[in-house]
This record gives C-alpha cells, structure tokens and sequence, in this order.
C-alpha cells in the first residue's frame, strides 16, 4: 500500500489533493499537514512513499522541503506550482528528482506524475536494497581479509595457506567463512 503526504497551507488545498490521489488509487494511506515544519518531522519520522508539497506554504515556498525529501529519504516528491513558476521550477527542480506539476492541476498530468513517482519509488528501493547487500558484503570480505592476516601474523602462513585454512574450517564446521573469520578474530584478538 502506497503511504503519501499531502503538504498544503490551506485545508482546501489538502483535500482537494487527496482526493485526486484517492480517485487515482483507492487503496493509498494519506497523511497531511498545513506547514514545512510539520512535513519534515512527518518524512524524518515515517516511512513515506511520496510527498505532495502545494506551494507556497505558510513557512516556506516548499522547494526546500521537496529537495529535503529526495535527499534524505527514499520517497518520491511532487512540488505543485502556480503555472507562472512552472518552467523555472521545473529546470531547477526536476534534475533533483523533484516532479514539478503546474496549477490548475490537470487531472491526467497529475496521474502521470503519481505513477512516475510511484515507479522512481519501486527502482530506488530496489537500489537501496542492493546497496545495503553489497555494503554487507563488503563488510564481510573486510572481516575475512582482516582473519588471515590474523593467521599469518599469529601462525605464520602465507595468504595462500590462511585462505585455505579458512575455507577447509568452513567446511569441516559447515559455517560461513565469515563465521569462521569471527570466531579466529575473537580467539586472536580479544
């Protein structure tokens, strides 16, 4: 289920734009708040999926808080502008990964732009989640490399003899060889 934000200065504008995004999509958990101020805790605090900033607001313009949103969380941003700050805003914006839409919002474009946030949401997500593998892997290979300089240090191999020893104990306990590498860390290293 797609959980978004609705940040608006006036009530009206909030539902009015929440109830776009519910004719768009039935099953979407809306949240929503009049200021910036407000908008920041909610995206720092929750897992949000995307945020809808109509501009201005009443503490801000909203540009800030929508770049704020694409840099420090995995949710989409949709910056709704008055139509005279549509291209300006767009040029700046839309290389940040901001969607700009212009008012009066047309219902199709508006749709458009739901489902291309909603798509840059999925392939960010999944890049984010390759991300933290691969970081997990390199942690791992760090703590593999850093268990046979143990053993050559300690026991006198050469790399060769160390990454054997490690891989012939990996099969013997039927543990990783990260396992293996933590466990003659702690024996070597206390």
């Amino acid at each position: 289920m797609l959980r978004a934000l609705v940040v608006s200065s006036t009530q009206k504008g909030c539902d009015s734009l929440c109830s776009l995004m519910r004719e768009h999509d039935r099953s979407i958990e809306l949240l929503h708040c009049l200021s910036a101020g407000e908008a920041r805790r909610l995206v720092l605090d929750q897992e949000l999926d995307l945020v809808v900033i109509n501009a201005p607001l009443l503490d801000e313009s909203g540009e800030e808080l929508a770049v704020m949103v694409v840099q420090q969380s995995l949710a989409g941003a949709i910056l709704v502008v008055r139509s005279q700050y549509f291209e300006q805003s767009e040029a700046l914006f839309s290389e940040q990964g901001v969607l700009v839409v212009s008012k009066p919002v047309i219902r199709q474009m508006f749709f458009q732009a739901l489902s291309l946030a909603r798509s840059m949401r999925r392939r960010l997500t999944a890049m984010h989640t390759e991300n933290e593998k691969l970081h997990k892997k390199i942690e791992e290979i760090k703590i593999i490399d850093k268990a046979k300089w143990v053993l050559i240090e300690n026991l006198g191999m050469d790399e060769q003899q160390a990454h054997r020893y490690m891989e012939k104990q990996a099969m013997d306990l039927r543990k990783s060889r990260y396992a293996v590498a933590l466990s003659l860390l702690k024996t070597y290293q206390m």
